[in-house]
């Protein structure tokens, strides 16, 4: 078991999951049960997932679980970009999200390679 508390992947995502809400709180409303949820879910996953494989008993399930916050990071960078096109996000702030999220992916590649 690790203590996923003192992880700095684990710090840093929860840090990008409060830009993230931030952010979220300055889109149009219309976005609520589109974009917006699917990017708050995403940022959520990413540390909550971290977490969680970190409290599981194995390294094999640790890996899984760091797999599957790799994938939320994806999928938020994705989603990031998106908005970006659309024009609901301005550049500034996308550059800024994305490569927090980049960092927080390389960190978990890391991470998951330290592990057995």
């Amino acid at each position: 078991m690790h203590n996923y508390k003192d992880l700095k992947v684990w710090q840093k995502a929860i840090d990008l999951t409060v830009e993230v809400y931030k952010v979220m709180a300055l889109l149009p409303t219309d976005e609520r049960f589109g974009l917006i949820s699917q990017m708050k879910r995403c940022a959520i996953s990413i540390s909550s997932n971290i977490a969680e494989g970190a409290g599981r008993g194995s390294e094999a399930q640790f890996k899984y679980f760091l797999n599957i916050s790799q994938g939320s990071a994806f999928e938020l960078e994705t989603q990031l970009i998106i908005s970006n096109r659309l024009e609901l996000l301005n550049d500034d702030t996308t550059k800024s999200l994305v490569d927090q999220t980049t960092e927080i992916q390389k960190m978990i590649y890391s991470l998951e390679k330290k592990l057995k």
